[in-house]
């Protein structure tokens, strides 16, 4: 009997002294609530309403539970625009939702500056939770939001540090962050950390930011520019216990120096869990052991609590994206998808003029990302049309590269096409075992020809800027999206160049308020390239430069540049001249060419 109460003792000790806490993570929400896409309209396993599902479940299983944002919450899509843009007097939905999940806390992102500050301080007025960042000062050096944020949770006290990204000033509008400075995360977190230590047992860092290194090897697996710190933060920052990331839209679970890892990815996909068991000793709660995992929310089901929620707001939304919010002058259309990446058309043209304004860079380039994107024609645009167009979230860097790298990426794009017997087809390594379209890029601001009939790699004449021919050791500025100004897409070229400046609004908005701000915009073609078929002309007696530019409808200079012709006044019978046809308004007489 003895030994059964000793025993009965031991056991509760042990669970007097030990406890689990469950720390629950979400990130880079971007604005997602409901399970869809709003460029296809159709379900899509993201958002919040997933999320809480998940939430609910851990609620229900676990005793101690926290649950934090690291930050992007209030933009990146259409829901979040028609908020910040057209109506603003309602609480911002993704708070309302994350106000009933019971979050304990919110570190700003870098996004959550798009709309400017009143938004923003709406926002974190609406909230019932705290929104942190304890590097973003005032001009006196004062803290502008709360640095850090203290919960009892099951009698243990947990400090959550919120840090923010210091690169903000290189992408933001200088008016949406008047007054602010960003001070360097790392430095930050010594003082906090170290103030926080005598009053928590537990301390979260929460940082908008992501790993610069490999947690394994520590080399560096990015530029090291100070964007992303959060390896350095465990390595320089002592009394970290748990570290909560974001920003780079990553999935990671890891443990770092024996500190658990978490990031979850994008926009709800999803839900980062970090366990933590504790013991009390001396007083004090110690970590004995921890876990840390990202759980997908592909097959859960959506909470309806939170869809009911969201609805007044969605039903706005889906009506506005159907109203006009411009008007096209001609047609930014896709008739024919291959024809369209044959030369210069007016739907391209307008995304890489966007880009261009934005970004102030004076080169561009863009993709027609897949064979169903059509554009819209003349007359009114909806916010729908330009989403079905511009269909990934990315932003945009302006990066300074070469007129050799200019030239290696204009080749690998032209590797797109096969060409056999005069007919034009997509190279089949370009869609299988899937098709890569999104990976084929057309550029404004240069001029370029794309020489169908040349082997691979030797594809690309009349490369020219501003009227002079693109010079290979020049450096200039172009402007490109994020995921191919990383080399993403096989374009090594890219990758680790400087980067001049960013825009951080994804593409889509960017078109949207560049449609908005003017009301009517005008299709148009510059022509500055095209796809062509090389020819071969043997001068006859009695021909001269001008007859046979005349012939053929080509310019005089053209031929004397395409064939470098030091005397135009002199030309050889028997003389082999080339020349340079578009491709598409060939295709009607080209079976007749024979001998070629």
């Amino acid at each position: 009997m003895r030994k059964i109460f000793v025993l009965f003792l031991f056991v509760f000790m042990v669970l007097s002294f030990s406890v689990q806490l469950v720390i629950l993570h979400t990130s880079d929400l971007h604005g997602n609530i409901l399970p869809i896409s709003y460029a296809t309209n159709k379900p899509s396993d993201v958002g919040l309403a997933k999320i809480a599902t998940l939430v609910k479940q851990m609620r229900k299983e676990c005793g101690n539970v926290i649950l934090i944002d690291s930050g992007d919450l209030i933009q990146g899509t259409p829901l979040e625009y028609y908020h910040a843009r057209i109506d603003n007097k309602p609480i911002d939905p993704m708070i309302l939702v994350m106000n009933k999940l019971g979050y304990s806390a919110w570190t700003l992102g870098n996004h959550e500056f798009n709309y400017g500050l009143n938004i923003l301080n709406k926002a974190v007025s609406e909230a019932q939770f705290p929104a942190l960042s304890a590097n973003i000062l005032d001009e006196n050096g004062n803290p502008v939001f709360k640095p850090y944020h203290i919960v009892n949770v099951g009698g243990i006290k947990v400090g959550i540090l919120g840090l923010t990204t210091k690169f903000i000033p290189n992408w933001e509008d200088p008016k949406n962050i008047k007054g602010l400075k960003f001070e360097d995360p790392v430095k930050v977190a010594k003082k906090y950390v170290k103030e926080l230590r005598d009053k928590v047992d537990v301390i979260v860092v929460a940082y908008h930011g992501g790993l610069e290194r490999d947690p394994e090897t520590g080399n560096p697996t990015e530029e090291l520019t100070g964007e992303n710190q959060g390896y350095q933060l465990l390595q320089e920052v002592n009394g970290i216990d748990v570290l909560l990331l974001g920003h780079q839209h990553r999935t990671i679970a890891t443990k770092i120096n024996g500190v658990p890892v978490s990031m979850p990815s994008k926009w709800g996909k999803y839900l980062g869990k970090i366990v933590l068991n504790l013991e009390k000793v001396n007083g004090k709660w110690k970590i004995i052991d921890s876990s840390v995992e990202e759980i997908p929310v592909k097959g859960v089901e959506a909470d309806n609590e939170v869809v009911a929620m969201a609805k007044p707001y969605e039903e706005k939304v889906q009506a506005w994206l159907d109203q006009p919010v411009g008007y096209a002058k001609g047609d930014f259309w896709i008739y024919d998808p291959l024809f369209a990446r044959l030369q210069d058309n007016s739907l391209i043209e307008f995304v890489n003029k966007v880009q261009m304004y934005y970004s102030k860079a004076k080169i561009s380039s863009t993709a027609l990302f897949n064979n169903d994107i059509k554009g819209w024609k003349s007359g009114p645009i909806t916010l729908r049309d330009i989403n079905a167009v511009y269909i990934y979230p990315n932003t945009l860097k302006v990066i300074k590269v070469t007129g050799k790298d200019i030239k290696e990426a204009l080749e690998k794009s032209a590797d797109y096409f096969a060409f056999n017997n005069f007919k034009v087809s997509v190279n089949k390594t370009w869609v299988e075992p899937k098709p890569r379209h999104y990976n084929y890029d057309m550029w404004e601001g240069i001029s370029y020809k794309i020489v169908l009939n040349n082997p691979s790699g030797n594809r690309i004449i009349d490369l020219m800027f501003e009227g002079e021919p693109i010079e290979m050791d020049k450096e200039y500025e172009i402007v490109l999206n994020n995921y191919r100004a990383g080399g993403g897409g096989g374009y090594t070229m890219f990758k680790g160049k400087p980067v001049v400046r960013e825009v951080m609004m994804e593409v889509s908005e960017l078109m949207a308020d560049y449609v908005l701000n003017r009301k009517e915009i005008k299709a148009t073609t510059d022509n500055n390239w095209e796809a062509v078929v090389k020819f071969e002309y043997i001068v006859k007696p009695g021909d001269n430069l001008w007859n046979i530019a005349k012939r053929f409808g080509i310019s005089i200079k053209d031929l004397i540049r395409w064939n470098n012709i030091k005397n135009p006044s002199i030309l050889r019978v028997g003389e082999k001249l080339l020349y340079y046809k578009n491709y598409i308004e060939t295709l009607p007489p080209i079976k007749e060419v024979s001998g070629f």
